[in-house]
């Protein structure tokens, strides 16, 4: 049953990944929570699909109205991040509060060089070859029920070089500004990288606030998915009722 008052929640994944990535959050919040994973355009289910932000946000806006329960709560990890952040710039009556995970970094500048670079090398991998890499070190990083259905649904290495590039230069913590619920910016506490920028994104909004899983890294999700779960859920019931 369904809490009294509680937001819906879409959960959008990361690169490379698919809706699969949040099965162990769906599983552990849906006798509560009204939920949705979506895969973005050029992943899973949209494999087939170009990738553009325009089409990650229908995407998204169409999985809120699917729950049929007004404005969602959005939890968005690294690529799926700043997505969310595009969502919530274009459709803020659909937004009832956004958790940014790993993807409080600024796309901007120099730093970003390494990404292009992986971006420009990853056509030129077979894809097979980069699909048995990331199995196994999923495998050897994480439980079964924690991966198996993001390895079942493959990998979307055809869209990364795409993705990034309409990412990398984009955002920064002025992005913040354009979004019009609350925040929660939760990051693993090793993922060095995607914290960078996260205190000057928590200052560029009035209502933002920090959150770090102990001794997580980028896929804070999985290497600690009851305290990510956690985290969600107590954020989720916090939020302000919106008409």
């Amino acid at each position: 049953m369904t809490a009294a008052g509680a937001p819906p929640i879409v959960f959008v994944h990361g690169t490379r990944f698919s809706a699969g990535q949040w099965s162990p959050q769906l599983a552990a919040l849906q006798e509560d929570f009204r939920v949705a994973a979506v895969d973005l355009p050029g992943h899973g289910a949209r494999s087939a699909q170009p990738w553009s932000l325009n089409a990650a946000t229908e995407i998204i806006a169409s999985a809120v109205d699917s729950l049929a329960c007004g404005p969602a709560l959005v939890v968005g990890h690294s690529l799926g991040g700043y997505a969310s952040l595009e969502f919530a710039r274009r459709c803020p009556e659909q937004l009832r509060g956004l958790v940014l995970a790993g993807a409080s970094a600024s796309t901007r500048g120099l730093w970003t060089t390494p990404y292009r670079w992986v971006a420009r090398l990853v056509p030129r991998i077979p894809a097979d070859r980069l699909a048995r890499w990331n199995d196994r070190l999923l495998r050897r990083l994480y439980p079964p029920g924690v991966v198996e259905a993001t390895i079942l649904s493959g990998y979307a290495f055809h869209t990364l070089p795409a993705a990034w590039g309409e990412v990398l230069g984009r955002f920064d913590a002025g992005a913040m500004r354009h979004v019009a619920a609350p925040v929660l910016i939760l990051n693993g506490e090793k993922d060095t990288v995607f914290r960078s920028g996260e205190s000057d994104f928590a200052r560029a909004h009035p209502h933002a606030r920090i959150e770090l899983i102990p001794r997580a890294r980028h896929l804070a999700n999985f290497d600690d998915p009851a305290a990510f779960t956690d985290a969600v859920r107590r954020f989720a019931l916090q939020l302000p009722v919106r008409s």
